[in-house]
């Protein structure tokens, strides 16, 4: 990165009024808790909505790839708003979408009136999390790792202790009530308020390239290229016919050329085409889909997985996970300490390979034990990678540019987020469930194998206090430890 962000920087840097990482850090993870445990929720309810709404148990992954699409493709567009507005007028926005959205799937008569307040709930929660974590990033040095790493922690807390509380709330109130659960977001907003200050100084005001109108046709034909992906993936376990799989697939590839075509023509569009050449961006959004698929995969399959070894129900189900869901607090907490001593590409290339294990334990080995023990190694995969390469994206690209690549980053992660499950759902009704587990972890693979080839020098460390134009230096670590 040519410098550090402005103002930003003065903000949080040696300022006495400079946001504390691990305040600011567990005020927003807080904030974030209802929308993480709306991924794991619903996961251990599908089979209760499925016999509810009369639908096969295939279609129902759509209630939790809807959510990663919509909340993929609201990333990019927040981190473009972020150019004009504050990261907490970002968050308030994003509340009252997801809570407006979750509603809606609560009370939803039919399977498509869910999956569209899923869609709705899962734009609010794309746009929340990129304010969260663009509050956080605003942060210098430890503070902004250590921000990370509680945000991330709770994160996959929440999402993995969601199948606990989405069992609970399914035994004991219904399953529409575990689709409403993100409505707890509203009164958590209360708890940002004391930060509101940090939230507003840390964003806003308009930037060098990336000023002017929102490209709408790059924003759509990315998202009719994420939508169709992921419709193809679940192609058979929905049920589509022929002809109209033929249909989403030329949507796809048409989808494909129409992006490729408008980062050519429109540079500074809604996928800036100086954002995705920059040295090592595509690797780490790349690195972070992978390792995100191969965690919400398993989480997807990993309830009812363990209710077939115990013969319990949700519940049960729940319980058991809870070991998994806590490494996210270990893995949080490590990353700070890994980063002090290892570049944020070998840092990755750990945590891709917990996965691709994890992922394979689950697939190969029986019984509740191993398939708690894969799924607390794909949870601490996610939780790193998170904080690692959220991290990581402000250093690959010029600061104006920051917000945008942090929308981008993130919506590739979460895009990630919404190809595990429904590959997995995808290949279920073609081949038995741990093949189709076996070939998940291929994902993860490609993460492992993109972070070892990425070199050293490519995980640039900012100076202190560089001038615009300088280069980032690549050198040791000064005396404040460098981000990854």
């Amino acid at each position: 990165m040519s410098q550090t962000l402005p103002a930003v920087g003065a903000a949080s840097g040696g300022s006495d009024h400079a946001p504390d990482g691990r305040r600011l850090g567990l005020t927003l993870g807080m904030l974030v808790l209802p929308m993480y445990v709306a991924l794991g929720a619903p996961s251990v309810a599908l089979p209760a909505i499925g016999r509810a709404l009369a639908v096969p148990f295939g279609a129902t992954a759509w209630i939790l790839a809807a959510w990663s699409l919509t909340s993929a493709l609201a990333m990019p567009v927040a981190g473009r708003l972020l150019v004009r507005w504050s990261p907490f007028r970002v968050l308030v926005a994003g509340v009252i979408t997801l809570a407006a959205g979750s509603a809606l799937a609560g009370v939803g008569p039919t399977l498509s009136a869910v999956i569209v307040g899923r869609l709705i709930g899962g734009a609010g929660a794309g746009a929340t999390v990129i304010a969260v974590f663009a509050a956080a990033t605003a942060l210098r040095g430890r503070q902004r790792i250590r921000a990370l790493g509680i945000i991330a922690a709770a994160s996959a807390t929440a999402s993995g202790c969601g199948t606990l509380l989405g069992g609970a709330v399914t035994e004991w109130l219904g399953w529409r009530a575990v689709l409403a659960i993100p409505v707890l977001a509203l009164p958590l907003l209360l708890v940002a308020l004391p930060s509101r200050r940090a939230l507003t100084r840390s964003g806003g005001g308009e930037r060098n390239g990336s000023t002017g109108r929102l490209d709408i046709v790059g924003a759509a034909v990315l998202s009719v290229l994420a939508g169709s992906v992921i419709t193809l993936l679940q192609a058979h376990s929905v049920g589509l016919t022929a002809p109209v799989t033929l249909v989403v697939a030329a949507a796809a590839a048409l989808a494909a050329v129409g992006l490729w075509w408008r980062v050519r023509s429109t540079p500074d569009g809604f996928v800036p085409r100086r954002v995705i050449a920059s040295r090592g961006f595509l690797a780490a959004g790349l690195i972070g889909a992978t390792v995100f698929a191969g965690y919400y995969g398993v989480l997807f399959r990993a309830p009812s997985l363990i209710e077939q070894a115990t013969g319990g129900g949700p519940l049960e189900a729940g319980l058991f996970l809870v070991p998994a869901a806590a490494c996210s607090v270990l893995a949080g907490r490590l990353v700070g300490t890994l980063t002090d001593r290892f570049t944020g590409w070998q840092v990755s290339a750990g945590l891709a390979a917990l996965t691709v294990v994890g992922v394979l334990v689950v697939a190969i080995l029986t019984g509740p034990i191993p398939i708690v023990v894969g799924t607390a190694l794909t949870v601490c995969g996610f939780a790193g990678a998170q904080a690692v390469l959220v991290s990581l994206a402000p250093d690959l690209v010029a600061v104006d540019d920051s917000d945008t690549a942090q929308g981008l980053l993130n919506f590739m992660n979460a895009l990630g987020g919404g190809i595990g499950p429904a590959a997995v759902a995808g290949l279920s009704g073609i081949v038995a469930v741990p093949v189709a587990l076996a070939v998940l972890a291929a994902l993860p693979m490609i993460g492992l194998i993109v972070s070892l080839t990425q070199r050293p020098t490519a995980d640039r460390r900012s100076s202190p206090t560089p001038t615009h134009g300088e280069p980032a230096t690549t050198g040791p670590p000064a005396s404040d430890p460098p981000t990854p």
